[in-house]
């Protein structure tokens, strides 16, 4: 008797030991438009209009007693070829990052966003997608761009990779305690394969970071944020900090105010310090201000910001979009946006205007 009973609970043990409660999420996005940039090198073609075209996995699994452990990946592609992001991009341009959740908070290893910069995709008019209209790109991370080398997140990885995601490395996330929440990850110096020397404050013969060149100090990005009770929250404010492989530092400040149910406010401010890798003109800072309405079965977004670069003539950008439902999971949307910008190969006190068409349609699965 004593002999069956130990044999069924030892049955019991494996058996919520192999059964225990697990999900996985297929999920994606779709987006497909025509659009139109003037004084540049888009034109009318069909292609991704406003949003990253995505199809993503996400599960987690009950380990017991409160812990669970996650995953995430997140693939990246042109919905008008059929290929991946740029062609160049790696396969899980988005994400993957796996790690483990419980009363601690939550812990994950891998590759994403970095920190602050997915926190301040909530305070952003355009909810950080990175088309032309919006201003998570250009304006809120206050010029981590193509065109400024050594100022994206990762600039000693590989060729064309995002500039807003750190690669090898670590989040947290704490448990939201009243309202607050502490978000941090740190990268860690390893290089993911530099293949261009970044000049920085060195010259062409003696770049500050050689092709192959590791990190000088570990990249890290910090915010701290607090949101107002309620599934909907009416307000909410962030603080954070971020610095990344070539020791450029990004500070950052937001908020955002729901004066009624249909109606977000929101601002942003960021300063950029480029001190590691320019000798003058080390200094941009930006500041955007934005509005989302929400008026039957369509939202109208709206937004204005500009970029203050030393050295150079203000970026300024005003943007307005409108979304319309045509079901639960599709919209159609047509974004309007015009930006006055520095000319390139001209005196820096010169700039032109570019203006920006996208009609398209956007569908989630």
């Amino acid at each position: 008797m004593k002999k069956s009973l130990l044999a069924l609970a030892l049955m019991g043990a494996f058996s919520s030991a192999a059964f225990a409660q697990s999900s996985v999420v297929i999920y994606g996005t779709l987006d497909a438009g025509i659009t139109k940039t003037t004084n540049s090198a888009n034109t009318a073609i069909l292609e991704g209009g406003r949003d990253n075209s995505k199809l993503g996995f996400r599960g987690q699994e009950d380990l017991g007693n409160g812990l669970k452990a996650l995953f995430h990946l997140e693939i990246r592609y042109e919905v008008d070829t059929g290929n991946i992001e740029r062609s160049t991009r790696p396969l899980f341009q988005g994400q993957s990052r796996v790690g483990l959740q419980g009363g601690f908070g939550t812990i994950r290893l891998g590759r994403a966003l970095t920190a602050l910069q997915e926190t301040t995709t909530q305070f952003d008019p355009w909810s950080g997608m990175p088309n032309v209209a919006g201003f998570q790109t250009d304006m809120m991370v206050a010029g981590y761009r193509a065109a400024v080398p050594g100022s994206g997140s990762d600039p000693l990885g590989v060729s064309s990779t995002s500039g807003n995601r750190f690669a090898n490395a670590l989040w947290y996330n704490s448990p939201v305690v009243e309202g607050f929440q502490l978000n941090l990850n740190v990268g860690s110096k390893e290089n993911n394969g530099l293949t261009s020397a970044i000049v920085g404050r060195g010259t062409a013969a003696a770049p500050q970071y050689p092709v192959g060149a590791r990190a000088e100090a570990y990249p890290y990005s910090i915010s701290a944020t607090y949101m107002a009770p309620g599934n909907t929250p009416q307000y909410a404010v962030y603080v954070g900090s971020e610095r990344n492989s070539t020791e450029v530092k990004w500070h950052s400040v937001g908020a955002y105010f729901r004066p009624m149910p249909a109606l977000k406010l929101m601002a942003t401010y960021g300063k950029q310090d480029l001190s590691h890798i320019r000798a003058i003109n080390d200094t941009m800072k930006a500041w955007v201000l934005g509005a989302n309405y929400t008026v039957g079965t369509g939202l109208i977004r709206a937004g204005y910001g500009q970029r203050d670069t030393d050295g150079e003539i203000k970026t300024k950008e005003l943007s307005v979009g409108y979304e319309h439902n045509i079901s639960p999971r599709t919209y159609i949307y047509l974004d309007l946006s015009q930006k006055k910008v520095p000319v390139a190969t001209a005196p820096a006190s010169m700039d032109m205007n570019q203006n920006h068409y996208a009609l398209g349609i956007h569908h989630n699965f």
